[in-house]
């Protein structure tokens, strides 16, 4: 059944910035650096030219005083910028584009091809997470990242520093910005809100400020990809958490007074537990030994998690449509604006009040009887979905909230579930989720090698010391408690309340299995030393020692 555009509206900024789509790391860090640019807002170029590969091999070639040698090594060059310094969408097929040059400096975002450079909103949702992150955690947390992320660039001159020590690929992209230049798009409204999870974004931000203290000894290209991996799994870890906050936040009409910025219990800097009396704390069963007795366990968390993705597709159409009520309640002066100028997500959902009842009907029963029109002629002819919703006697709002579910549903679904699968790192370098090639093999939460590496590489870190922090060994028990309270991540015990209850007998077995998996995947990375049999020698090391 055709939908008018105003039924078909779903996104809402004050929930997720995210369009919902498969998202890909690359263009979401390009297009961070050009939020990280222009103060959170988007680029505008004052000249766009689309390049070629050859274009980009002909300016190395060409450039012999800063490229020297390059030139009679043509052939090279050329298959080194295709494959190490450029994004490239369709590749190897006749209609291959550049979507933009890796994101390995801060100005590759003045090369993307916007068509084919799509970030889909992850790049605000990010920015405003750190932007809005409470100040003892996230202090700075931006200008640290952005001195990282255009390391080399003077920002007072606007061109390069000279005499800097950088690899290959930023001086050709240091080199590369030179020719463009942008400034920040200020045309229209700055769509800025808070994150609904505070906690969340302090945690998004304690975590990146940690792990750019590595910096000094870790290669850029290394730390670039260990950032790409850190974003997508606070954007995952997030959105898992919107799917169970939202539809409770509806049903308590958008009280929830401990999830205000002042009275958040997210605590990333308190290591036994950050999360404190969090209600909306999550918990993922993480596969880590590969066998069938812990892969069905992990299939069960997953499984959880993603069947809180219809409810939260209700709650979510529920609260685009009160905004777009209270909207025309403040057009008709029937409500006041909130004190802070605009309504936040919580205002929105307190017009569920029985006090606007009457104002519901009217607003909401206009498009109830707008959708049935537009089905049918008469009764008879309504579509067999919504005459089935019609029937259940319930209120305006809650009956077109029903409508929209039934013809909508199934299609924000699919969305939700590809940018869920997108933004947990499926099947790729970094997963925390896996699945077979089966069209209809079940998902299950794992743990790659990449994503624990980046997790231990923040985890061994510890407050104090010149430098702001040293590092320091962990025992195991420590460390899978640290990842259990500060991620949500479980490994040698269940989540409870998650997918799981009391473990049964067979259930402990293969618990003991992932543990003693969990502690082969530290030794295979690097991280494990095992002295003697004595727990206490058995030891997470951290690969760079920083003393106090």
């Amino acid at each position: 059944m055709p939908l008018a555009k105003r039924d078909k509206e779903f996104r809402l900024t004050k929930i997720s910035f995210l369009d919902f789509k498969f998202l890909e790391p690359d263009r979401v860090m390009t297009s961070l650096f050009m939020r990280l640019a222009h103060q959170g807002y988007a680029s505008r170029l004052k000249k766009r030219t689309e390049k070629t590969i050859d274009d980009f091999v002909n300016e190395f070639c060409e450039n012999t005083a800063k490229f020297s040698g390059f030139g009679a090594h043509r052939d090279i060059v050329t298959r080194w910028v295709e494959t190490d310094l450029l994004d490239i969408v369709n590749r190897g097929r006749p209609n291959q584009a550049i979507a933009a040059p890796r994101p390995l400096h801060g100005f590759t975002y003045r090369f993307r091809n916007p068509r084919h450079s799509r970030a889909y909103g992850a790049d605000q949702h990010l920015y405003e997470m750190l932007r809005h992150a409470r100040p003892k955690y996230g202090q700075g947390c931006i200008d640290h990242l952005k001195a990282f992320c255009f390391e080399g660039y003077d920002p007072v001159t606007g061109r390069p520093l000279p005499n800097q020590v950088l690899d290959v690929e930023t001086q050709a992209l240091l080199h590369l910005s030179e020719q463009v230049d942008d400034a920040p798009d200020t045309s229209g409204d700055h769509d800025t809100h808070p994150p609904v999870c505070i906690g969340g974004a302090d945690l998004l931000a304690d975590d990146i400020k940690r792990l750019l203290f590595y910096q000094r000894f870790i290669p850029r290209s290394v730390m670039i990809e260990y950032l790409k991996i850190l974003l997508f799994f606070h954007l995952g870890l997030n959105h898992l958490r919107l799917l169970k906050m939202l539809p409770a936040m509806v049903r308590s009409q958008g009280a929830a007074p401990m999830c205000e910025k002042t009275s958040c219990p997210m605590n990333p800097r308190d290591f036994a537990a950050p999360h404190g009396a969090c209600p909306f704390r999550i918990g993922l069963f993480v596969d880590v030994a590969g066998i069938p007795a812990t892969g069905v366990l992990g299939e069960r968390s997953a499984d959880a998690q993603y069947r809180r993705i219809p409810p939260f597709i209700k709650a979510y159409f529920t609260a685009r449509k009160l905004d777009e009520f209270a909207t025309d309640l403040l057009k008709r002066q029937k409500a006041a604006p909130p004190v802070s100028g605009g309504f936040g997500i919580r205002d929105v959902l307190h017009f569920l009040d029985a006090s606007f009842r009457g104002e519901q009907e009217k607003f909401f029963g206009q498009r109830v009887s707008a959708l049935t029109q537009g089905s049918g002629e008469d009764e008879e002819g309504l579509d067999p979905e919504l005459k089935a919703v019609a029937e259940m006697g319930l209120s305006d709002l809650e009956t077109y909230i029903e409508m929209l579910v039934a013809v909508r549903g199934n299609f924000h679904r699919q969305y939700l579930t590809e940018c869920l699968d997108s933004l947990l790192m499926k099947n790729r370098p970094g997963a925390l989720v896996v699945q077979g090639k089966a069209k209809s093999a079940p998902r299950r939460f794992s743990l790659d090698s990449r994503l624990l590496e980046v997790l231990l590489q923040i985890a061994v870190l510890q407050p104090g010391g010149a430098a702001g922090y040293h590092t320091g060994e962990l025992r195991i028990d420590e460390l899978t408690a640290y990842l259990r309270e500060r991620y949500g991540i479980y490994i040698d015990r269940f989540p409870r309340g998650d997918g799981f209850d009391v473990p049964s007998l067979a259930d402990r077995k293969a618990l003991r299995e992932n543990q003693r998996a969990f502690v082969s995947r530290l030794r295979e990375i690097g991280f494990y030393r095992d002295l003697s049999d004595a727990s206490i020698s058995q030891t997470v090391t951290p690969r760079y020692r920083i003393d106090e």
